[in-house]
């Protein structure tokens, strides 16, 4: 669920009063509130579906080994697609970065489709991270520009919503799609299904470029990608070298490092990796409550399918509740009087999902039922929703108007590098206790893991979670 924040546009934008056209659904809006969620509801099934089908693809393709690089690739590529992405808009409007971001994700998700083995698999989920990163930023470019401050908080929480149908309808349609006509077209049908929101907002997208031209025609700066080009290639040589486990791995750990170290410093704001009071702790906690989530989740299915003998369906169900309870959870944060509480509610957030991450290693005793990560997993959901959406809060207050946009940036490399270094982290614990391994992968072995791998996994990432919990009294700055 990684996001952008609509502040990271460069653009005029509508003042309040001037709008003739209603509300979102007005007649004005319309289509383009039809269209830009029609996105995210496309790009949100797309995100449970493979999470149902990745477990069936790694099998057959004999890459279990290689099973958190189908994750954390596309983590990977959008680091860089991030920045390039906010630049672009800025520069030149968002209609180019977002359609070129659709053709981009819909290709990477045919190359995953049509993937001889493994590692072009994975290929294609950098592809389509690639894509993803131009996407979502140019969605709440969009949003910044095209809409006017008032009907701005209705098209977020449409956004929001947008990722609730898909939680309940997508395990269920990828599940039967994998069981009855193979993983490959949960892959190469939902390009098909990206044209028709397309048509939809294209016109009205087109009309909001032609009234709100961007003013700025400067190259992007070269510094800023290039620090995001070393973030992304070092943190893809850290995940290699941590599949590797052996001397040859060194070089390329040693190099991505090199490279991963700088480009985080010069991207996000000072004193961020030792979590200064207010900003700097902040951005920080967005990367350590969605890592520690998401690198859990990833294993959840595969969890499932190995060790309960669940089929690709139930396995997807299970992260259901999640979905629809995470939608609970932000809308709690936004009651009125909640905002007193907000530094509480990042901390409650954090121990909730501690708690569920820790609760859905459960299942792996036999004695336990299998509902109970379902169970444990809308748990951490409210976590998530209290958390994240208390996050993206705090960070506005925190920001002068004239920094709102580059913290913005920051927030979203935070939460994407807190998913590469996490799911990564959580891959090289997989193959080191007998889940895979890059030579086994090599060697065409399918084992689907061992308790203890998934055990350590899932307890390591809720204490991750602990931690976040513990620096959350920092989020707010000294008097």
């Amino acid at each position: 669920m990684t996001t952008a924040s609509p502040t990271s546009v460069g653009s005029t934008p509508i003042p309040d009063g001037t709008d003739p056209g209603g509300g979102v659904l007005g007649g004005r809006y319309r289509a383009l509130t039809l269209g830009i969620v029609s996105v995210v509801l496309v790009i949100a099934f797309e995100a449970t579906a493979v999470n149902t089908a990745m477990p069936t693809a790694a099998r057959q393709l004999n890459g279990l080994g290689l099973y958190a690089f189908a994750f954390s690739g596309y983590f990977t590529t959008t680091l860089f697609a991030l920045v390039v992405s906010g630049q672009w808009c800025d520069r030149r409007g968002p209609l180019r970065p977002l359609f070129t971001g659709i053709a981009v994700f819909g290709a990477g998700l045919v190359v995953a489709g049509t993937a001889p083995g493994m590692w072009v698999f994975v290929a294609g989920r950098a592809i389509q991270g690639l894509g993803g990163g131009l996407v979502i930023v140019a969605l709440y470019v969009v949003v910044g520009r095209a809409y006017p401050e008032r009907l701005r908080p209705s098209v977020f929480a449409a956004f929001s919503s947008a990722w609730v149908l898909p939680s309940i309808v997508g395990p269920l349609v990828s599940g039967a799609v994998t069981q009855h006509l193979g993983w490959r077209w949960v892959f190469l049908a939902v390009p098909v299904l990206i044209l028709l929101p397309l048509a939809v907002m294209g016109p009205a997208l087109a009309r909001s470029e032609r009234e709100h031209p961007v003013l700025r025609g400067a190259d992007l700066d070269r510094r800023r990608t290039l620090l995001a080009a070393m973030a992304a290639v070092g943190a893809g040589l850290l995940q290699y070298a941590g599949q590797r486990r052996d001397l040859v791995g060194l070089l390329p750990g040693i190099a991505g490092a090199a490279l991963l170290v700088p480009a985080v410093l010069g991207l996000l704001p000072k004193r961020t990796l030792r979590a200064g009071r207010g900003l700097p702790t902040v951005i920080l906690l967005r990367g350590v409550a969605a890592g520690a989530f998401f690198a859990a989740e990833a294993f959840i299915p595969l969890m499932m399918t190995t060790e309960r003998d669940f089929s690709p369906t139930l396995a997807g169900l299970t992260l259901t509740s999640g979905g629809l309870s995470w939608a609970l959870g932000s809308w709690l944060q936004g009651r009125p009087g909640a905002e007193r509480y907000r530094g509480a509610m990042i901390r409650g957030g954090f121990v909730l999902t501690a708690v569920a991450i820790a609760g859905a290693a459960l299942v792996l005793i036999p004695a336990v039922p299998s509902w109970t990560a379902s169970v444990a997993w809308g748990v951490g959901g409210v976590g998530m929703g209290l958390t994240v959406a208390s996050v993206s809060v705090l960070m506005m207050r925190l920001s002068a108007p004239e920094d709102a946009g580059a913290n913005s940036a920051a927030l979203q490399m935070s939460d994407a590098l807190g998913n590469v270094l996490l799911t990564g982290l959580a891959g090289v614990l997989f193959a080191a206790l007998g889940g895979g391994s890059l030579a086994a992968a090599h060697e065409g072995a399918a084992d689907g893991g061992s308790p203890a791998a998934f055990a350590v996994i899932l307890l390591v990432m809720a204490s991750v979670a602990v931690l976040g919990a513990l620096l959350s009294g920092r989020v707010r700055a000294r008097a």
